[in-house]
């Protein structure tokens, strides 16, 4: 049994489809259906049943996916441990991070970093803040930009930032002129705008609404921030923004923001598996972008 052959078996549970994942692992067809073939005749179980329109991992298939994962992972782990006690300058950092954050944090930190540690390779992951969880947990990336709740009791953190959650509105909203902080129950009965379920955004929208006494009535929803701040500048609804959104202009057609009586946050984090090793590429990271958050938080 081979490392490539349980990282080929991985990567065929993920498409659910030979052609796909021979193209993501860049080889042929013919060579991944010959290599799988090769592994169930060795270990003498079934993983997958295949059929013309369909590929389904059998239970042993299961059982054997998550175990590689875990292999594979610690494989990693071993590589990073011994380049770092080598004090080798080269290494590969996987970072995940939800896409709303990490399109206004990640542009300021990565320059920093590579600026200071040109040979290590950073792979960027974005998420739904519910996959990122699973992503991480499995070890799929070294460090993940969440924030807090979370949901997976595997996962340890470090605070980044506290940031303040703000409202955005139409230019010529009944409420763009006010002076005084907004209060939510005064939101009762406007239309919203509210990202996608999956997006922990979305479920903070929902909650600080709920503490509030009502329930928002969503109109539209995005996976994207920008088409969020989009839709309000038009007058098609308000909808609660992140501070570091907010002071970023996306087009010529902008909300007015507002301060929300109370001053809510999120609190963002980097989290990681408990138990992990973590690179000092990674602590290089965290270190980075803490510093880099002292100067645009």
């Amino acid at each position: 049994m081979e490392l490539r052959q349980l990282q080929y078996a991985i990567q065929i549970a993920i498409e659910r489809n030979f052609s796909r994942a021979a193209e993501k692992l860049h080889i042929a067809q013919p060579s991944l259906s010959q290599q799988l073939s090769k592994l169930e005749k060795e270990i003498g179980v079934l993983l997958f049943q295949r059929s013309t329109n369909s590929v389904e991992l059998t239970h042993a298939g299961s059982l054997f996916v998550e175990k590689s994962q875990k292999i594979l992972d610690m494989v990693e782990q071993l590589k990073k441990e011994m380049e770092d006690i080598s004090q080798m300058k080269k290494g590969r950092l996987v970072v995940g991070s939800m896409p709303i954050t990490g399109s206004t944090i990640l542009p300021f930190v990565v320059p920093v970093f590579q600026a200071a540690y040109p040979d290590i390779e950073i792979t960027l992951v974005e998420e739904t803040s519910s996959n990122l969880e699973t992503l991480t947990m499995n070890g799929q990336t070294d460090i993940s930009l969440l924030s807090l709740p979370l949901r997976e009791d595997s996962l340890v953190y470090e605070t980044l930032l506290e940031e303040e959650i703000v409202l955005a509105v139409p230019p010529l909203h009944r409420l763009a002129a006010s002076k005084e902080p907004i209060r939510i129950e005064q939101l009762e009965k406007e239309a919203f705008i509210a990202l996608k379920k999956g997006q922990g955004f979305r479920k903070l929208t929902l909650e600080l609404c709920q503490k509030a006494g009502i329930t928002p009535n969503i109109v539209f929803e995005s996976s994207n921030m920008e088409t969020v701040q989009s839709l309000v500048a038009a007058g098609m609804g308000i909808g609660f923004v992140p501070y570091l959104i907010s002071k970023r202009s996306f087009s010529e057609l902008s909300p007015i923001h507002l301060t929300l009586e109370g001053r809510p946050t999120r609190t963002l984090v980097i989290a990681y598996r408990k138990g992990r090793y973590i690179s000092k590429a990674a602590e290089a990271f965290v270190s980075t972008m803490k510093e880099v958050m002292r100067t645009i938080g």
